[in-house]
């Protein structure tokens, strides 16, 4: 919302930033879009939705746009529009995302992406799954739960924690979290997250939790500001089994690109 860009693109100053929306959100607010090219940003990603309303207002900017698909279908609009990026999202993915597996996803979208880059992401958080994607034709890879217990990233440490002891097995996808937090997800996307208490008692039973949702809106807020991690959201992917603790950002980075680099060496 406008209070919290605003609030954010405060906070960085002149630092070079990229800005990312979710599309159909941004298209109930497009006066965001500017409010953010105001700021200048390397590059605007848009995800979920139809992106392409807005690209000729990032187009006359220096700003790269990335947009982020889960069909090929969608990253042939793309490819279309002439994007500068794409990323391929796979179902395996932390957070909302969509049908299709990584695997299969990233080197059909490579193959109808001429020269346009393609950047794999779902189930990658690692070295190995680094040069994987690059072994699919990616030119690199997305990664969010890699970086989900960082020292930088703002989750509560309790959410870090569950992350760290958490397993892929154990994850989900669902609507329960976007109810209860009163959002409106276009149903094609859901949000995989970690089971718990509130997703073992919701999960399944809309109905039964919008007509309780009153209730179980307080207590999903309530558990989200103290970190109570058997109720709040922990968003992460299956690829959790592979954060097992919390360090830097950029050590994260420097052991993908170390463990790609001497996997790559081995073929």
């Amino acid at each position: 919302d406008r209070a919290w860009l605003e609030r954010e693109l405060a906070a960085v100053g002149n630092t070079p930033i990229g800005v990312g929306f979710i599309t159909w959100s941004l298209a109930r607010q497009p006066e965001l879009l500017d409010l953010a090219l105001d700021h200048a940003p390397k590059a605007v990603m848009l995800s979920f939705g139809d992106f392409r309303p807005f690209v000729p207002r990032i187009r006359r900017t220096a700003a790269k746009l990335v947009v982020q698909v889960q069909t090929v279908a969608q990253a042939r609009q793309t490819i279309d529009a002439g994007v500068d990026a794409i990323v391929a999202q796979g179902t395996e993915a932390g957070g909302h995302g969509g049908a299709r597996a990584t695997l299969p996803l990233v080197p059909a979208v490579v193959d109808i992406a001429g020269k346009t880059p393609v950047a794999a992401a779902g189930g990658i958080a690692d070295g190995r799954g680094l040069a994987a994607a690059l072994m699919l034709g990616a030119a690199g890879v997305l990664c969010g739960t890699a970086f989900y217990a960082s020292r930088e990233a703002l989750a509560h440490a309790n959410a870090k924690r569950a992350a760290v002891e958490g397993s892929g097995d154990a994850t989900l996808r669902s609507s329960v979290f976007d109810t209860a937090r009163g959002l409106d997800w276009p149903a094609e996307w859901n949000l995989r997250t970690l089971a718990n208490d509130f997703t073992r008692r919701w999960h399944g039973d809309a109905a039964g939790l919008t007509h309780n949702i009153g209730r179980e809106r307080q207590r999903f807020e309530a558990a989200r500001d103290a970190g109570d991690t058997s109720i709040a959201a922990v968003i992460v992917g299956e690829a959790v089994d592979l954060v097992r603790t919390s360090e830097p950002a950029a050590a994260i980075v420097q052991r993908l690109v170390a463990e790609a680099q001497a996997r790559l060496r081995m073929f």
